[in-house]
């Protein structure tokens, strides 16, 4: 319980301070396939808290000038297990293990899917598309898995 006191005071001293930020990511890959989608966009908050089951976007471990978007799993002993929700792509911590706190850095707060194609802009395509345009990402529930919340959205 103290932790947790203790992360939100950090939190609150960054506010202060003037160190959180927004700005805006895409998504290139389909490694968090079906939660975010290639070319879709997020609105991030830099210097944000993260907590586990967050969409985050970090560096890459391997190559530091490489931005990727990953869940935070957990906080291990050396940084955050982090993973796609895509269960077929493994470019996450299944392959460069736990990620270091100073390399993650923005919490994902909103999806904006891209519009359709100018060839699918019917009433009904674009209809469709503002009604799943702008969406919060979702943390994962408490012993939640990616795969079940996954199925979850699929089904709305």
């Amino acid at each position: 319980m103290q932790e947790q006191v203790d992360e939100r005071g950090q939190e609150l001293d960054r506010e202060r301070r003037g160190l959180l930020r927004i700005g805006l990511a895409e998504v290139y890959n389909p490694s968090m396939v079906p939660t975010l989608n290639p070319g879709d966009q997020l609105v991030v908050q830099y210097g944000a808290v993260v907590r586990p089951g967050d969409v985050v976007v970090l560096r890459h471990p391997f190559r530091q000038d490489l931005l990727i978007v990953k869940r935070a799993v957990e906080r291990r002993e050396g940084g955050w297990w982090v993973r796609g929700d895509n269960p077929l792509v493994e470019n996450d911590s299944r392959e460069f293990g736990a990620v270091p706190e100073e390399l993650v850095v923005a919490r994902a707060l909103v999806r904006l899917r891209r519009p359709p194609e100018a060839g699918q802009r019917s009433a009904g395509a674009l209809l469709s598309w503002l009604a799943s345009a702008l969406r919060p990402v979702r943390s994962l529930p408490a012993g939640a898995s990616a795969a079940r919340l996954s199925r979850r959205l699929r089904a709305r």
